[in-house]
């Protein structure tokens, strides 16, 4: 068997005997029990979650990718394969036999680890399956995360459509569970941005926020009812108010860290949909209130794929301040935020599309040099997000036009197909 072939567990071995370090040395620098390395190893648990392979990629001193078996380089253009994907979303023959959900899951987790670390043609190729799996599937969890892996992927190929009918597949799929719901309106809401729909995504992800978050007592009131980490663990009642049939204070399930870090993220994606909008106060208040979420936060890990935390919520705010033209307020945050322990443990495809808009950002203010900078440093970081995504070669070509080009960005031009 090819190393690239390799299960990551077995990678994890290789790389710990590489450097010399027992399981139990391992487990030591991870902080971690020496039996969970040993099942890590065997497969008999699952290294999914893309944090925890950073931090023992970190621990053995190599690149992610490398525990993942991926290559580092990237094609330029868009991967092959949206139109299988298209074919397999306007499936509706549900499979007879349906398959085992700990295989879906674990596909789903592949999934997700391809998206995090921007292997976008690898999933391009995986997702047909997936979902024609999915759509079969008994969990309605699965169902709703591998249409939230699809959709999320076609905003990024720029098949914003395309993103909102596998985003509104994933809402279909939550059925009349709230969190579920919940992340599907993140999906929602970024289909929709990403078609210039931002007035509908600002009152989409507003109603979804207040249905999972506390009400604030007052509107000066950011931190979301005052409301720490250990209170938000201990809720005991659905705040949504009235609706749906359900009387103010009906009894619901208790909200976990997880669920409050959904609602944070619906109150970023409002933000940015409210400047897109040209509602800048509003904007901010928004932003203030998922800055009052990500503080209450203590022990998240992630359950929902969503990367929420204080560090995106301050990235949010860089793009905010850069769409009402506050662009010195923008840099001065962004270069603040990126020298972070929390911006390096962003994954690869959050920092750089993040990268990206930066560069846009710099473009519209005509800072030349910080756009090509950011670019740069995008291709570093997630090369897919540059030279897949159409919207960094827009901004690639209008960078490239300077004369002569900023450092990197001629190259950039010529890797992406923009020069002769």
């Amino acid at each position: 068997m090819s190393s690239d072939n390799l299960p990551i567990g077995r990678r994890v071995a290789r790389w710990r005997v590489r450097r010399s370090m027992t399981q139990q040395m391992l487990a030591d620098r991870l902080r971690r029990s020496k039996s969970w390395v040993d099942k890590i190893e065997r497969g008999a648990r699952a290294l999914d979650r893309y944090s925890v392979i950073q931090e023992v990629a970190h621990v053995l001193r190599v690149d992610p990718e490398v525990l993942l078996g991926q290559q580092r380089s990237t094609p330029a253009g868009t991967p092959e394969g949206v139109d299988d994907i298209r074919a397999a979303l306007a499936r509706y023959d549900i499979p007879q036999a349906a398959q085992q959900t700990d295989e879906l899951r674990r596909q789903v987790g592949y999934a997700w680890l391809s998206y995090q670390h921007a292997h976008y043609g690898q999933l391009v190729r995986l997702l047909p399956s997936l979902l024609d799996a999915a759509q079969a599937a008994q969990a309605q969890e699965l169902r709703v995360q591998a249409y939230r892996i699809t959709s999320s992927l076609l905003v990024k190929l720029g098949e914003a459509d395309l993103a909102w009918l596998a985003a509104d597949r994933a809402m279909s799929a939550a059925g009349d569970d709230p969190i579920l719901a919940a992340t599907a309106t993140i999906s929602v809401a970024q289909a929709l941005r990403a078609s210039s729909r931002d007035r509908l995504a600002l009152t989409v992800t507003q109603t979804a926020a207040n249905r999972i978050l506390p009400p604030l007592s007052h509107p000066a009131d950011h931190e979301v009812g005052g409301l720490r980490g250990d209170q938000i663990a201990r809720q005991p009642h659905d705040q949504r108010g009235e609706g749906e049939g359900e009387g103010k204070g009906a009894p619901s399930r208790q909200r976990s860290a997880g669920d409050w870090a959904v609602g944070g993220t619906l109150l970023v994606q409002a933000a940015l949909a409210a400047a897109g909008c040209g509602e800048h106060r509003r904007a901010d208040a928004l932003i203030d209130r998922a800055a009052g979420v990500a503080a209450s936060l203590r022990g998240y890990d992630d359950p929902h794929r969503i990367s929420f935390g204080a560090t995106a919520v301050e990235l949010a705010r860089v793009l905010v301040a850069a769409q009402r033209g506050d662009a010195v307020e923008a840099l001065r945050r962004h270069s603040t935020i990126v020298r972070r322990e929390g911006w390096r443990r962003l994954p690869a495809e959050y920092r750089g599309a993040y990268l990206v808009n930066v560069a846009r950002a710099c473009l519209q203010v005509g800072d030349l040099r910080g756009a090509a900078r950011a670019l740069v440093d995008a291709d570093s970081v997630a090369p897919a997000e540059v030279r897949c995504r159409s919207l960094a070669r827009t901004v690639i070509a209008d960078v490239a036009r300077a004369q002569p080009a900023p450092a990197g960005v001629a190259r950039l031009a010529t890797v992406v197909g923009l020069t002769r």
